[in-house]
Formats: C-alpha cells, structure tokens, sequence
C-alpha cells in the first residue's frame, strides 16, 4: 500500500510472475496507497519460491492485491484480500472480473473488513504466509504482527513478510520466531518472518 502524490492520476502495476504474469492491476488514488514496486515483488518471491505454493495466504491492507494475486498467480492454494477502503474495494473487485475469478471460485477471497477485525475472527495456526504492507508510517505491521502471535494465526513453520518505509525500525520478533530475509530497496524495508516449527 501507500504514497502517492494527490496530482498523480490513477495507474496500473503489473503481475510479474506466473499464470497472470503481465496482467495489469488498477491503483486508484487514495491516500496510503502505494503498490510493492516490482524489483521488491521479484525479490519477495524469490524467497518464497520453495514455500509459496499450496499456500493458503492472507494480503493485509490489500490496497491493490498485488501481493496476494501475485501469490495466487504463482500456485498458492488459498487468497484472501482484506481491504476496508470502498474505493479499493471497488477496484478491487473490477479486478477479479478482469482476471476472471468469480466470487464462488475457491482460492481468492475479497473481503471488505478493517484488517485487525479479521485477524481476530482467525483459527488458530490457519494462515501460512501473511502479507503485510500498510500505509507508511501507521504502525499498523506492529499492531498486525502483535495480533498474529498472540492468537497463533501462523502454522507452524509459516511467513510473514512485512513492508515499512525504509526508517522505520525493523519489527523483532519474539520467542519462536526468526528473521528469515531482512532487505532495504530505495526507500522500502523488507523483512521475512518465520515461524519456528516445535522441537520434536
């Protein structure tokens, strides 16, 4: 999600990898919304190869989708988009059409909620990588992150990728969790979260 100058007319990004590859995403212009550039996308993905499909997936604050729809393109099982602004909803929606996934498809879900509503509505261990990208500078990763642990929302060995501003300081994760991947590209911050499978 995040930034974009009030004169900058809405635009598109791009699906870069997978069966929607070249697909054009809408970004409508609201304030704090700011889609995962490319170079940030091929390096997340990157990392997520080995894991990412027959995942079942969440995009926080969707904005766009593109991380989600991104990770649906690339095999995940399981999509859900949580967004609560109308207009991105809306967009959002035009975009399932575009893509053809009607709403009974099972594998991508929209939901129109407040991102933390729906985290506490989870089962336990149900999400295996999270995406985390809120508007810059809201803290909302912290509140995100904090919700995810203390209802144990992440299977066992699970992600979470989360995406700040480059000054923000990089959120560490307590007991039974590592930082996986830790990256800084122009102005964004990127970290990859694991959660530690129990010891046998």
């Amino acid at each position: 999600m995040a930034r974009t100058s009030s004169k900058k007319k809405p635009g598109f990004v791009r699906i870069i990898g997978g069966e929607w590859r070249g697909r054009r995403l809408q970004v409508v212009e609201l304030p704090g919304l700011r889609p995962s550039g490319d170079r940030a996308r091929e390096t997340l993905f990157n990392w997520l190869q080995p894991v990412i499909r027959g995942a079942r997936c969440v995009d926080l604050f969707a904005g766009t989708g593109v991380l989600g729809l991104e990770a649906y393109s690339r095999g995940a099982a399981e999509v859900t988009l949580v967004e609560n602004m109308p207009l991105a909803v809306q967009a959002l929606r035009a975009t399932l059409v575009k893509l053809q996934v009607p709403g009974a498809k099972v594998g991508v879900h929209l939901v129109e909620s407040d991102a933390l509503k729906w985290l506490h509505a989870r089962a336990p261990g149900s999400l295996d990588i999270v995406f985390v990208d809120p508007p810059f500078g809201s803290r909302l990763e912290t509140k995100a992150m904090i919700a995810l642990v203390d209802r144990d929302l992440v299977s066992d060995g699970g992600l979470v990728y989360i995406e700040t501003a480059r000054n923000t300081p990089p959120y560490h994760p307590g007991l039974g969790w590592e930082i996986l991947k830790e990256q800084t590209l122009g102005e964004v911050r990127m970290l990859l979260l694991r959660k530690n499978q129990p010891s046998a």
